[in-house]
């Protein structure tokens, strides 16, 4: 019987913006889409990366002697991350100090990461908790994540999937019978401009809300409020989760642009760096939280 084996980004722990109570989150590796505002790009390609932070090197060289692959110098002048040379196997960041080198990407088992998920099951049980799988998007490694999540529910566990919804039926099915909520996201309404801001349309990702409604499954909507991105969606959003009847609530989420350090740690250009989009005022977003509540939609604020 082949192994069932998934690409991990992080395991954080005391979470408690990832659902219900106190939560350990497990960040999968790869998503559909590819939003303009993704404040987690080294979760968006499935392929295993490296991020070199370098803010934080301290130039001890460790990296040097444990890369085999020399993509990594260190002289008078300074740490020197030759990219075109790694291979992405993660042995230098087992060995670098101060956290500058970070590996995306860890292949494990559900069985080996099963006690880092269970490890706070006595926090879970106090304050209404468990463990939430995001990412990237967890779908796309339905296999994985509904071993994953079978076994934290043979413990009793409550469990969450944070996801897009950009899945197939097949994928979807994988993980619904071990999953108590799920955590959606919705960008937009309109398909033209979902896709313009994401890459994908979101036929899929609605048809896929209606299909956790109907089974009676518990979902909470996180809204990503972005001016001049997505703005002036909220009120075809409003209508649209005015009709889905197991909404637990609705998130709104506003911009932010603390992701910077992220890209340049991959060598990638964050899309919205020349566009200076304003991180929304407290009293934008509680407008838009006005709106939502206008529907009768209860909005979640802790």
């Amino acid at each position: 019987m082949n192994k069932i084996i998934g690409s991990i980004v992080n395991i954080k722990r005391f979470e408690i913006h990832d659902g219900d109570g106190l939560r350990t989150t497990l960040f999968v590796k790869g998503c559909p889409l590819k939003c303009r505002w993704c404040h987690n790009p080294e979760s968006i390609s499935p392929r295993s990366e490296l991020g070199y932070y370098a803010h934080k090197c301290i130039g001890c060289g460790s990296c040097v002697a444990a890369c085999p692959h020399g993509a990594h110098t260190v002289d008078q002048n300074g740490h020197v991350f030759h990219r075109d040379r790694c291979k992405a196997c993660g042995k230098c960041a087992e060995v670098c100090m101060a956290d500058a080198l970070l590996f995306y990407g860890k292949r494990v088992t559900p069985e080996e990461i099963l006690p880092r998920l269970t490890a706070d099951v006595d926090f879970y049980k106090n304050s209404g908790g468990g463990v939430t799988i995001s990412g990237g998007e967890p779908l796309l490694q339905s296999e994985f994540c509904a071993e994953v999540l079978r076994l934290l529910k043979e413990q009793d566990i409550n469990t969450a999937v944070d996801t897009c919804l950009f899945a197939s039926r097949e994928q979807l099915d994988r993980v619904i019978p071990y999953t108590d909520t799920f955590l959606v996201d919705v960008k937009a309404i309109d398909a033209e401009l979902h896709h313009t801001l994401t890459g994908q349309y979101n036929t899929r990702i609605l048809e896929n809300i209606r299909y956790l409604d109907a089974l009676g499954k518990d979902i909470e909507v996180r809204i990503p409020y972005i001016p001049g991105q997505n703005s002036g969606e909220i009120e075809k959003i409003a209508e649209f989760l005015a009709t889905v009847q197991h909404l637990k609530g609705v998130r709104v989420l506003p911009y932010h642009n603390l992701s910077g350090t992220k890209y340049a740690s991959l060598d990638m250009v964050y899309p919205l760096a020349s566009e200076n989009t304003p991180i929304p005022t407290k009293e934008e977003t509680e407008a838009a939280c006005d709106r939502l509540r206008a529907h009768g939609i209860k909005v979640l604020t802790k």
